[in-house]
């Protein structure tokens, strides 16, 4: 018996687990599907992509997505300590303040938010009224700051847009490198930062490799949680709260597999229905990524990562090329002056990042496409099977809506514009797979062709329909969801941010302590 059982050990659920447990006369469980991160590929940075569709990846796809020319959409999703936060490109992007202010939830807007991103920092460039220090997370500058990359950054001065050295002061709208979640050139997850520091304490237990299969609900209060571990059931109590912390995709399924879901589902598959909530799973949200991806003869890019005195600089002084992102630089645009924030973020990577991550590159390249963060397009995670090891359907419809695929025109006619400049003439000699044309009608063609996820999936449990504010499930005692899928829209920026947030957050309304005061400077 525990009293509290946190389901997914990954970027909310390793802050939980950690802070909770930070209390020594209660007693947490936290449950991980996937094993240990000690495989020395997710501490390398530049190593991630080939985390892909291995054993720490989830490794799901999309149902065939109508707007992207019926194409299934690759959904990396970590399956290891850290959860993707171990498997991800370490951008470290909080949303924008109309974000958090937009969600209309009582103790989450931005000034009420910040506290805890400042509280889970520890930002190499000091304290200040939007970052701080001594806490988990290591927040970086990059060590790599390749060259195409930084040209890409002067192009867009170029073209007139404004520099922006920090993303997550008090302005959004630029262009500059990306602070990164590492320490000393190694990924920083939230395993790193929180989770190994708190696997030595007698309160604390971590359990990997068990799959959970439901969560036991009784007489209306959630109890517990059953799985299968190395093919042996495994049932673990909770005596005061089960928390969900599995993801936009896992978060869902799991609630409909314990009876949580719409009715009408659940009954066809067979699972006794404990609650009839349609909005589980609905409001399904991610940032779709428009590659375009310049070839040079710059012998500068990724390609030469692993160079035997790159590894060597790497292992000896955490700098180079092997500490690289990949994403270095980039930029947070409007599309339209008239918008209230960004909707569009750059990501220049020295490299060709193909099919999702999952193609070879085969020359040297920048890849500097944009990703769209304010969607209007919605999808939804719903049970492909009664069985629980089975992988969910994920619809995200992907620029299904008439406006996304406009927006995400716009944006792309940015990207050549900053690709036409005079700084990026040395890394932009031509462009790998090219639109037939920059006609409106081609690049439309263009995004619904190679259009693809940038991992940023959110809004499946959203605070106002599955949880309330302290997110507790509505209308099951003892339950609560904590990850992406309780934020009511992805916003701007790179959600893990906002996830490590979440954790920081979740774990004080679990406590019921009192959340810490609004930072004066950065309010006004």
């Amino acid at each position: 018996m525990y009293d509290y059982v946190v389901v997914g050990a990954g970027s909310a659920g390793c802050v939980i687990a950690a802070r909770l447990s930070e209390d020594p006369d209660v007693k947490v469980c936290l449950i991980e599907a996937g094993p240990a991160d000690s495989a020395q590929n997710i501490h390398v940075p530049a190593a991630f992509s080939k985390l892909f569709r291995t054993e720490f990846d989830w490794d799901y796809s999309s149902h065939d997505d109508p707007a992207l020319d019926g194409r299934r959409i690759y959904l990396p999703r970590g399956r290891v300590f850290g959860g993707s936060s171990s498997i991800n490109a370490m951008i470290y992007v909080r949303g924008n303040r109309i974000d958090y202010d937009g969600w209309g939830q009582p103790g989450w807007s931005y000034d009420e938010v910040l506290p805890y991103f400042i509280r889970s920092e520890d930002n190499e460039r000091g304290a200040s009224p939007y970052h701080g220090v001594g806490g988990p997370m290591s927040v970086s500058d990059s060590r790599s700051n390749n060259p195409s990359s930084a040209a890409f950054v002067e192009a867009a001065v170029e073209a007139g847009y404004a520099a922006n050295d920090d993303f997550n002061g008090p302005v959004q709208d630029g262009f500059g490198f990306f602070q990164v979640t590492q320490r000393d050139g190694k990924r920083c997850s939230t395993s790193v930062a929180y989770l190994h520091p708190a696997m030595g304490r007698p309160n604390l237990t971590v359990e990997s490799g068990l799959q959970v299969h439901k969560v036991l609900i009784e007489n209306g209060r959630a109890v517990g949680i059953t799985g299968y571990q190395n093919g042996q059931p495994v049932t673990i109590r909770a005596e005061r709260e089960v928390v969900v912390s599995g993801g936009a995709y896992n978060s869902p399924q799991l609630l409909m597999l314990s009876g949580i879901g719409p009715a009408w589902l659940l009954q066809a598959f067979g699972i006794p229905v404990v609650l009839d909530q349609p909005a589980v799973g609905q409001n399904l949200q991610d940032h779709p990524l428009i590659p375009l991806n310049y070839l040079h003869s710059q012998p500068v890019s990724l390609l030469a990562a692993a160079a035997p005195e790159n590894i060597e600089l790497f292992m000896a002084e955490g700098r180079g090329p092997m500490t690289s992102n990949g994403p270095e630089a980039g930029g947070l645009v409007r599309t339209d002056p008239s918008l209230p924030g960004p909707d569009a973020e750059f990501l220049a990577a020295p490299v060709m990042f193909l099919e999702s991550g999952l193609g070879l590159p085969t020359q040297h390249a920048l890849s500097c496409g944009p990703a769209m963060l304010t969607p209007a397009s919605r999808g939804s995670v719903t049970l492909a099977s009664e069985d629980p090891t089975a992988k969910p359907r994920i619809e995200h419809n992907y620029l299904s809506e008439p406006a996304d695929l406009d927006a995400a025109v716009a944006a792309m006619r940015i990207a050549m514009e900053i690709a036409g400049q005079k700084a990026m003439r040395p890394y932009a000699e031509s462009l790998h797979r090219a639109p037939a044309s920059e006609s409106d009608q081609d690049l439309r063609a263009y995004a619904r062709r190679y259009a693809h996820s940038i991992f940023h999936a959110a809004g499946s449990c959203a605070m106002g329909s599955v949880v309330d504010a302290e997110l507790k499930v509505y209308g099951v005692e003892g339950l609560r969801v904590a990850d992406t899928s309780i934020m009511p829209t992805v916003g701007r920026g790179n959600p893990n941010a906002s996830a490590i947030m979440i954790g920081e957050k979740a774990a004080d309304l679990v406590k019921g302590v009192t959340a810490p005061a609004p930072v004066a400077a950065a309010v006004a």
